[in-house]
């Protein structure tokens, strides 16, 4: 098998992708009560984001797969949406869609209004099975077969970014 290729987000074109996502939700006239960085691909971006707007963190882990830090804080935050507080999830990718169905499925467990809930990415896959409603750029993996290192997996070493990118192989093959 070959190694995709790695395409690294320079420090500066990830700040620019901070400010586009805030600027679409700004003109979408919709505010959120909370920024919710996804674990662990979305914190850095969700804390960025929140800086720039001046909105309130919060944060789930869906990567490390522990329930404590994942379906339960969804529970409550999904009980949030419900009682009218308005959530942004904010991801890195959304690449196959895999992980925004997971909290979309947990995040229906107290039925919130449909426009409480909203995710943002900086980087969206139009082939995704899951569509978001802010994006800083559009990918067709079709033909974007790049493994995209962000600026805070670059301090990983290669083998590790590889080991990453190998774990869905059909994301770049």
């Amino acid at each position: 098998m070959s190694q995709p290729t790695l395409t690294y987000i320079p420090h500066e074109d990830f700040l620019a992708s901070i400010r586009t996502l805030a600027d679409q939700v700004d003109a979408s006239g919709w505010r959120p009560s909370f920024v919710i960085g996804v674990g662990r691909g979305g914190l850095v971006p969700s804390t960025f984001l929140s800086h720039a707007t001046d909105w309130p963190m919060l944060s789930v882990d869906y990567s490390a797969q522990v329930p404590a830090f994942s379906d339960e804080p969804l529970a409550r935050l999904s009980q949030m949406a419900a009682s009218g507080e308005r959530l942004l999830f904010v991801d890195d990718i959304n690449d196959t869609g895999r992980t925004i169905r997971h909290l979309r499925e947990l995040l229906a467990v107290a039925s919130p209004p449909a426009g409480n809930i909203r995710f943002a990415v900086l980087i969206d896959n139009i082939r995704s099975m899951e569509k978001v409603d802010y994006q800083a750029r559009t990918i067709d993996r079709a033909l974007t077969k790049d493994w995209f290192v962000f600026p805070w997996e670059a301090i990983a070493t290669r083998d590790a970014i590889l080991t990453d990118a190998a774990a869905v192989p059909e994301r770049t093959a």
